[in-house]
């Protein structure tokens, strides 16, 4: 019964899948290679999901069945207690959850990346260039500040996965500068890491006791920071590097809100499968017919889905602990578990 839920869970969501890109597939002439590559990239994204929401449907409709055969009555009139019918479902989709967190780790992110880049290739644009907002660097007596810096690879080099390894420059938009009390302000300049300078284009130049005066050439600074990429999307790299980024201090305050939410999810999703075994094992012993069974399966999937796409935005904005809203869809569903257990074993 897992086995016929996974495969219609994981037909359902692919459909969902083709259905919105086969025809992008063809505006833009893309070749069998091409959507192969798209379509294998984004199987461990739909396998991942399809491994969690298999558990409601194959237990409540396999119990479903054996109350309708009454081998539930005849299992309970034999001694056999409520609940110890519910208790051995927690070790197989123990091990469902072990097979979800080893795909969330690190190749359904992998995967991500790849279909993000095979479909930059269809339409034929090049990836987004990698852009840091709010930069500050402050060492003794001055003080270099950029609303953003948009990194560029220096010529003919190729920046590696999550990475811009080849940036040599960048451009600054919103600049400050501050040495020895006198302030510098530019709409624009550059970084120029080899050189290991800023460039301000015609900026503003306020001193203490002075009017301020525009300098109508560009003024080069000393800054010996690291150009460093800005960090990569949470959702597709893997544990090891969402735990490296967060033991740095590039994040932003919501880049970090993301990045501990998508690890602490890795962790808690996996969990989903036993937590879902336990509600829905006792809600199929409540049940008695097939047609309350699905309608079970229906609730079980709408409320997770509604809580579990609600929680990262909370995440993100900080309304929620990120961690916290990771693990609360899980939790609501080991609690409801426990719940109908306690209802059933009265």
């Amino acid at each position: 019964m897992y086995a016929a839920g996974l495969a219609l869970m994981f037909a359902l969501q692919l459909a969902d899948t083709l259905s919105s890109t086969v025809g992008q597939a063809f505006a833009y002439d893309a070749s069998f290679s091409e959507a192969t590559a798209a379509f294998f990239a984004i199987l461990p994204t739909i396998l991942n999901r399809s491994l969690v929401l298999a558990v409601p449907f194959a237990i409540l409709l396999g119990l479903s069945r054996l109350q309708h055969d009454s081998e539930v009555k005849a299992l309970l009139a034999a001694g056999v207690r409520p609940l110890g019918l519910v208790w051995p479902l927690l070790l197989p989709f123990s091990i469902v959850g072990l097979l979800a967190f080893w795909n969330a780790a690190s190749v359904a992110p992998a995967g991500l990346d790849r279909w993000d880049r095979t479909w930059y290739g269809i339409i034929g644009l090049s990836a987004p260039i990698p852009t840091r907002t709010n930069y500050t660097y402050a060492p003794p007596g001055a003080l270099y500040y950029a609303g953003q810096v948009t990194g560029q690879p220096a010529q003919g080099t190729q920046p590696a996965q999550g990475t811009q390894s080849g940036a040599r420059t960048a451009q600054l938009a919103g600049v400050m500068v501050q040495r020895e009390g006198t302030i510098y302000t530019a709409n624009s300049g550059v970084w120029d890491a080899g050189a290991r300078t800023w460039t301000l284009d015609a900026p503003w130049v306020t001193t203490p006791g002075q009017p301020p005066r525009q300098e109508l050439r560009p003024l080069t600074f000393a800054q010996t920071d690291t150009l460093q990429p800005p960090p990569p999307e949470a959702k597709k790299v893997s544990n090891a590097l969402l735990r490296r980024e967060l033991a740095g201090t590039a994040l932003t305050p919501q880049q970090r809100r993301e990045y501990v939410y998508t690890l602490a999810s890795r962790y808690a999703d996996p969990f989903t499968p036993v937590a879902f075994a336990l509600a829905a094992g006792a809600l199929g012993l409540i049940l008695r017919h097939r047609a309350a069974a699905m309608a079970g399966v229906i609730v079980f999937l709408a409320s997770f889905y509604a809580v579990w796409f609600t929680m990262p935005k909370l995440a993100s904005a900080g309304a929620v602990d990120p961690t916290l809203a990771a693990w609360i869809p899980s939790l609501l569903f080991a609690g409801l578990g426990l719940a109908l257990a306690w209802r059933v074993n009265r």
